[in-house]
């Protein structure tokens, strides 16, 4: 390697939605941009592979051919059961975003996100494995990374003057840089499998907002919610998501509660042990910026490493991505400044954008976490909710944070003001 070829602008670690993002918008402003991805791929990730319009938006601005016949499969809205009822609601018609969602599995959505970078301009590296931050021994500025690159782990040293941490919930590079997980901020777990299924062509997400154990004497109902998405190619995604909220946080081994919700459906459904294509595999839902400051010393964290899980919902594709293109737009104005003062002032221009863009938001989604970490919080709002479609239309744009900023009807005026009022934390 060239001195050149390990030398950047800007180094993003981490190519999933949220560094391919940002790594697509550098480049796209002719900024050199070095993409650090830990794996080869395809590779898998835990997720449930659903898109909400807010994620779509994002995919049709990076310029991404969503069509059917390249693989997506669109959805019509959000199919919500609970407390014995079955409400199927419609994305809203909004000027903001548009009114479908889609589906896709990320085995192959991050690569065609780091690929979608790559033909922008960025020099993407696979089984690139980052570990320390290079420092400036006179100020503690982040000026590279070490890195062991290819099978045969081969050392090497890249550099540049600002690095933006895209490398998920775990981001050691932020931990390397003493940025520590806020254990006062929700936090999720997110469990989930594919089952063949009849039920693979559903033009509807589904959300149940009940988890019933069924495995004891008595009928447990746990806090959390369980998805069905269809892939469209055979499967489902089946799982549930649980909030650290819970005293069964802890206790409980979700992959079995995820066995034992699966055995509870209907058998037609397929979703047995025999009709499972892969195992139950988890991960964490980092969630309401827990992890600060989102700027430090030359280091930019963006999506999971910054706590960008919307807690409402547990949607973290849409806000990595969003994160991404904010980060890269203070990046490039940052850049376009001389080193010292006037860059820095613009670099910490960053973590202000985030509070206005989503702090009131989060501040609401943290009251809702507390709330529904309450299994009877839960089961009453179930019951009586969903027998109102109205208030649960005004609760499908507030859960999934889909509303007209300016303009936009009497429920988009009200979810505006609550975002606005709420403190900014």
């Amino acid at each position: 390697m060239t001195l050149t070829e390990h030398t950047a602008d800007v180094i993003v670690v981490g190519a999933g939605p949220a560094g391919s993002t940002t790594a697509y918008y550098l480049a796209k402003a002719g900024l050199d941009v070095l993409l650090l991805e830990k794996t080869a791929f395809p590779r898998e990730k835990v997720c449930g592979d659903g898109l909400t319009p807010r994620a779509t938006k994002q995919l049709l601005a990076m310029g991404l051919d969503v069509s059917e016949q390249a693989g997506w499969l669109p959805n019509k809205g959000l199919r919500i059961i609970g407390g014995g009822m079955r409400l199927q609601l419609d994305w809203p018609e909004l000027a903001a975003y548009p009114n479908y969602g889609l589906v896709r599995k990320r085995e192959d959505f991050d690569e065609l996100l780091a690929q979608q970078a790559v033909k922008a301009g960025a020099r993407l590296y696979e089984r690139c494995n980052v570990g320390a931050p290079v420092l400036d021994s006179r100020t503690g500025h982040i000026t590279g990374v070490e890195a062991k690159l290819g099978e045969e782990k081969r050392p090497v040293t890249f550099h540049a003057p600002l690095v933006v941490a895209a490398d998920g919930n775990s981001t050691r590079l932020s931990l390397a840089m003493g940025l520590h997980r806020d254990e006062k901020r929700p936090m999720g777990v997110a469990v989930r499998t594919y089952f063949n299924s009849p039920r693979h062509d559903d033009d509807y997400l589904e959300s149940w907002l009940e988890l019933w154990d069924k495995r004891g004497a008595e009928d447990r109902l746990l806090p959390g919610y369980g998805w069905v998405f269809g892939m469209g190619d055979g499967t489902s995604n089946v799982g549930l998501g649980i909030l650290n909220s819970s005293s069964a946080f802890k206790e409980l081994d979700w992959r079995e509660v995820l066995k034992a919700w699966c055995a509870s459906m209907p058998a037609e459904w397929g979703y047995t042990p025999e009709n499972m294509t892969g195992p139950i595999r988890g991960a964490a839902l980092p969630m309401a910026f827990n992890r600060k400051p989102h700027y430090t010393r030359g280091l930019l964290l963006v999506g999971d490493a910054g706590g960008m899980v919307n807690p409402f919902n547990g949607e973290g594709i849409a806000y990595a991505m969003e994160s991404g293109q904010l980060a890269a737009d203070v990046i490039v104005q940052a850049h376009g400044r001389a080193a010292g003062a006037q860059r820095e002032l613009a670099l910490e221009r960053y973590p202000r954008v985030l509070q206005q863009t989503y702090g009131g938001y989060y501040t609401l989604g943290r009251a809702f976490v507390k709330l529904i970490g309450n299994p009877k919080v839960m089961k009453v709002a179930a019951q009586r909710g969903l027998s109102h479609p109205v208030l649960m239309r005004f609760t499908l744009k507030l859960l999934a944070n889909l509303t007209d900023p300016h303009g936009g009807d009497s429920m988009d005026r009200i979810i505006n003001g609550l975002t606005k009022v709420a403190p900014n934390a």
